[in-house]
């Protein structure tokens, strides 16, 4: 089975114009690269050709990383009668040992960012708050084995 990739409604339309994009311009681009390439004769030591080609692999691989995404997309539904924190869920979190606020966005991992405030639901900080409810403490175990401790203050 495919890894299921969770997206809001706004990061699957763009993965999906991504996709048209390579679709629709990088593609066509890269084939009349090709041809043009073609045209210079002898293969054998053309560096353009191999150059077109490349980029051609690289554009088709990228067409079906989106593609698959996209076949495998879960969109996260708007829900703000959940009070536990979950994908879609913007929660604010009070590190106890850093005392401050945070706020974060859950979403998938295809929209996480980091300076936007987008975690994704793999990371470590998701993993331990979702389905917490506000009010809990959490502890958090980060990449480096070290843990942390947050309170969820609100669930939005």
């Amino acid at each position: 089975m495919a890894k299921e990739f969770y997206v809001t409604a706004e990061g699957l339309a763009e993965l999906q114009e991504k996709l048209d994009y390579l679709i629709n311009v990088r593609r066509p681009e890269a084939s009349e690269r090709i041809k043009q390439a073609r045209e210079y004769g002898d293969l054998s030591e053309n560096a353009e050709y191999d150059a077109a080609k490349e980029e051609q692999g690289i554009i088709e691989a990228e067409i079906r990383v989106l593609q698959a995404q996209i076949d495998n997309a879960v969109v996260i539904e708007e829900n703000s009668k959940s009070s536990k924190v979950i994908i879609g869920s913007t929660v604010t979190l009070h590190d106890i040992d850093m005392n401050e606020n945070l706020v974060y966005r859950i979403v998938g991992s295809t929209e996480a960012n980091i300076s936007e405030g987008l975690i994704s639901n793999e990371s470590p900080l998701a993993v331990a708050i979702l389905g917490r409810k506000k009010g809990e403490t959490v502890s958090v175990k980060d990449n480096e084995g070290d843990s942390y401790e947050v309170k969820i203050v609100n669930v939005k």
